[in-house]
């Protein structure tokens, strides 16, 4: 078995950490390039200009007008079955973009704020407004992270979710406020008590959704009375709100600490790598700078943690590595049903937390799932590089197409009795610590 050099399996591990996977032609393609200059690249470029995304547009979805009181158990099943239509489209629409692009750090991203701003469709029940969420995440997730913190606190989708557009002054509603200290700002009690939440929980007063998902303040349903948050007094709406909380020293450092724990590592950053991503961060609070800081920093380099790629990294990692085709909606159904099974399905986080990291998805029973849908997944994959290998050179074949450099001798004693059946080598390799783990 050959081991590529360590700036190839560096080179690996980022794009791995930036995407879905990579296979060994994308790490030949950007094994020369200087880390920083290859991923502010990825970052600046514009994600709906990819190719592949030119090639899956958003589908267009006709609102869907809610029953009357007195409306038919008929119609309302119909109504009900019409809105999860458009879900399923919806889901369908970002695996397939995701499987598609050329670039696929936009996407990774996307799919990382989705799980920071947790949004769950099992409530919202519109398609449209969840496009729009995602969409927003898409194209904020770059910049400023208090343009895109704004832009999730005046969003349709989210206001729905967190109930902020019944938060009216006479009746305030303490959800999104305190959800956004807690888990999109700040982090659980850091530096906020229970009556900045209610003091937060008026400034955010007034949201309103209209029938075409157009989020506006209604003044008369807004408090516009004196409030004391954090230490700051002033008539406060959602933009001082917002300000406020992420002025804080705790934001920079939790927000920080939560990108790190996605893209660099499952076990906690040490004090000084989460100063020097702080400092790429910055008072513009550069969303990108973060990124690449994190993606090039010593630590991430030479840490020995790892990240565990939850089922969306592992699933879409694995179609694009091996050409496994998603035009049919029955390709497609196919998978949702997959990432349904494994725990994490798009637009459907289990709560505002978001999905669990780490050994969560590492279950017997996960396992044991993931080992017979891959078995499924390779019926329909290009293994035609993989058998075109001699037999003796298989496992590196096997390893290049899905960007892994070396083997450990117990994956690789564990592979070499299956050389002879390329199907049977690649369906056990989706199942090794070297792609699950990186």
């Amino acid at each position: 078995m050959a081991t590529q050099s360590a700036p190839w399996m560096s080179t690996a591990r980022m794009l791995r950490r930036a995407g879905f996977g990579a296979t060994g032609a994308e790490v030949d393609a950007a094994v020369g390039s200087r880390a920083q200059d290859y991923l502010r690249a990825a970052l600046t470029a514009d994600p709906d200009a990819d190719p592949g995304a030119r090639a899956t547009p958003l589908p267009t979805f006709t609102k869907v007008a809610a029953p009357g009181k007195q409306a038919t158990p008929e119609v309302r099943k119909r109504y009900n079955a019409e809105r999860n239509d458009q879900l399923g489209a919806l889901t369908a629409w970002w695996l397939r973009r995701m499987a598609a692009v050329q670039q696929p750090i936009h996407e990774k991203l996307t799919l990382l704020w989705h799980n920071h701003f947790a949004t769950s469709a099992s409530k919202v029940r519109d398609a449209t407004a969840m496009a729009a969420q995602n969409q927003k995440l898409r194209t904020l997730g770059t910049g400023d992270f208090g343009a895109l913190a704004y832009a999730m606190l005046t969003d349709a989708a989210m206001l729905k979710w967190l109930d902020g557009a019944s938060n009216s002054a006479k009746a305030p509603n303490e959800n999104l406020a305190r959800e956004f200290m807690e888990l999109f700002a700040l982090g659980h009690g850091n530096g906020y008590t229970e009556t900045d939440v209610r003091e937060g929980a008026r400034a955010l007063t007034g949201w309103t959704i209209d029938g075409s998902d157009e989020v506006t303040l209604n003044p008369k349903r807004h408090d516009p009375g004196p409030k004391t948050l954090l230490g700051v007094t002033g008539s406060l709406g959602a933009r001082e709100f917002c300000d406020i909380v992420l002025g804080r020293a705790e934001s920079a450092q939790y927000v920080a600490q939560r990108m790190w724990q996605q893209l660099g590592a499952d076990a906690p950053p040490s004090r000084s790598a989460i100063d020097r991503t702080v400092a790429a961060y910055g008072p513009d609070r550069g969303t990108a700078s973060m990124v690449v800081a994190i993606l090039t920093d010593d630590e991430f380099a030479t840490a020995r943690d790892t990240v565990v790629h939850g089922p969306v990294e592992w699933l879409i990692g694995a179609v694009r590595a091996l050409a496994v085709p998603m035009d049919s909606e029955t390709d497609v159904k196919k998978l949702i049903g997959v990432l349904r099974n494994l725990g994490q399905l798009p637009f459907y986080p289990p709560s505002v937390g978001g999905w669990p990291h780490g050994q969560a998805w590492m279950s017997t029973a996960a396992a044991q799932f993931r080992l017979l849908e891959a078995s499924s997944l390779v019926k329909n994959a290009d293994l035609s590089h993989i058998s075109a290998a001699a037999p003796m050179d298989r496992l590196d074949a096997v390893g290049y197409q899905l960007g892994i450099g070396a083997w450990s001798d117990r994956s690789a004693a564990v592979l070499m009795p299956l050389r002879a059946d390329p199907a049977r080598l690649t369906t056990i390799a989706l199942n090794t610590p070297e792609y699950l783990t990186s």
